[in-house]
């Protein structure tokens, strides 16, 4: 297996680790308002996470930034428990020519946003793997190829559920959509109670 399929394979696994299901909680956060028609939609939203993550991702892993560790594995679970908390302020609009439209155009900037924190959480983990590897642009693209495509497996589930439950089983999608975002922004704060870095803030 060449060394660009490990790495694709590497950033796949990371993403998609149940073990650490910060990213998968933020992409499902970030998804969960949206309907299986709507994937135009989304896969703008995810366009605009891709971005955000790519760009700190790269720096971060060629070292032309610097940040403390510590505080982006706070920030991650803030940025998981805001995307839910928004969710709840959900509100379907009704287009007879589109159908079930969601309107609110301002989440594209949130994920660009936060894509750039969590990119910088990436690249804690693929700077371990590169150790002292003289060619880590490939490695690097690899890499983030394979979280893109982990990604779009988490959201391909969390669609098909979504319309499974809201068109097959007939629940109100706002009933989902709180739900969702219940569990996920309740996991989110027992993540912030477990983060050892807010344990030593003094407030």
């Amino acid at each position: 297996m060449s060394d660009f399929l490990i790495y694709l394979r590497l950033g796949f696994d990371h993403i998609t680790d149940p073990s650490g299901y910060d990213h998968i909680l933020f992409v499902i956060a970030l998804c969960a308002v949206y309907q299986l028609q709507q994937w135009r939609q989304v896969l703008i939203l995810v366009t605009a996470f891709t971005i955000g993550h790519s760009i700190t991702l790269a720096l971060a892993t060629l070292r032309l930034i610097h940040y403390s560790t510590d505080l982006i594995e706070l920030l991650i679970p803030i940025t998981i428990l805001i995307t839910a908390f928004s969710n709840f302020f959900f509100r379907e609009k009704v287009s007879r020519s589109a159908g079930v439209i969601n309107s609110q155009r301002w989440r594209y900037g949130l994920a660009l946003a936060f894509g750039l924190i969590h990119g910088m959480g990436f690249s804690n983990y693929l700077r371990s793997l590169l150790g002292r590897e003289a060619d880590i642009l490939s490695p690097l693209l690899a890499f983030n190829v394979g979280l893109e495509l982990g990604q779009l497996l988490i959201v391909s589930f969390v669609l098909l559920l979504s319309y499974l439950i809201v068109n097959t089983l007939r629940v109100p999608q706002l009933r989902w959509v709180l739900a969702v975002s219940g569990i996920v922004a309740g996991m989110a704060i027992s993540l912030l109670l477990e983060n050892e870095y807010l344990a030593t803030l003094h407030f």
